[in-house]
């Protein structure tokens, strides 16, 4: 019997220890750091995931939503449809979650009236080049409370609502790079009725949920198809303004030699009277 009491009291230490250690690697993964603080804009908001102490998602943007919701007009007899600007709060708390194929970041702020949830992808895919591996944002959710009266001013029926993207790929990324694009982009998400949509607008962007190599810093930048065209847009005029300058001292180097030669040259008179007086 006091073999068998060891025992037990072995197994529940051993049970206590695994669930302490278990307990303190999900705590591990689970940590999170909101640095919007050293963003030098006030609408850019910069969040971190962190595994085992390191960064494993890293992510600075500017976002806002644009949410339709109904209210009574100024007679109240008629309902009629007013939009909400709900801009990300610097003071969002935070959860994410990395994996080597799915991570996850969730935001939410104004005591949890709002919450945003994107979720990100790392697949491979075939191509004429070979296997190309690329990651995504497959997902993103979007929770509000039309109730909550900072945005929301006298809403008919208040109470929770929940939007979701609808088939998304986007912010496509070479495996290893960070993505980049300053230009604002817009995402529609869908209530369920699917009545109504609610724009996600994202700006100011470079995000990397996966195979951060330095801890908090971003891996080479890929650009997004509307900062590369702007990018070209730029530089094009600056190009074509080189290569005129260049030809106008073409010509000119041109005319300065052909002149140069031709001075030198014997002038032939045209007068034939005027050949006797030569030789």
């Amino acid at each position: 019997t006091m073999n068998r009491q060891i025992k037990l009291m072995t197994w529940e230490h051993l049970k206590i220890t695994l669930s302490f250690f278990s307990a303190a690697r999900v705590v591990a993964e689970q940590e999170v750091e909101n640095l919007s603080g050293l963003s030098p804009n006030p609408e850019k908001d910069i969040f971190a995931v962190k595994e085992n102490g390191k960064a494993c998602l890293v992510a600075e943007f500017a976002a806002k939503f644009l949410v339709p919701y109904y209210v009574r007009d100024v007679n109240y007899v008629d309902v009629i449809t007013e939009q909400a600007d709900i801009p990300l709060s610097r003071g969002a708390e935070i959860k994410g979650k990395c994996g080597t194929n799915e991570s996850e970041l969730e935001l939410s702020w104004l005591e949890k009236a709002y919450t945003l949830r994107l979720s990100f992808i790392k697949e491979g895919h075939n191509t004429s080049r070979g296997q190309e591996v690329l990651w995504k944002m497959n997902k993103v959710q979007f929770m509000y409370d039309t109730s909550e009266k900072t945005y929301f001013k006298e809403a008919v029926t208040p109470g929770k609502h929940t939007a979701n993207s609808h088939k998304l790929s986007a912010l496509v990324t070479p495996a290893g790079k960070s993505y980049v694009c300053q230009a604002q982009q817009t995402i529609h998400l869908y209530l369920s009725d699917h009545q109504k949509s609610i724009d996600f607008l994202l700006s100011e962007v470079q995000i990397q949920p996966f195979d951060i190599t330095n801890d908090f810093a971003f891996s080479e930048a890929h650009k997004c198809p509307v900062d590369q065209r702007e990018q070209l847009e730029e530089t094009l005029p600056l190009i074509l303004g080189l290569i005129l300058g260049l030809i106008i001292v073409i010509t000119l180097c041109v005319y300065h030699i052909h002149h140069k030669l031709t001075a030198n040259q014997v002038q032939i008179p045209r007068d034939r009277s005027q050949y006797k007086h030569m030789g």
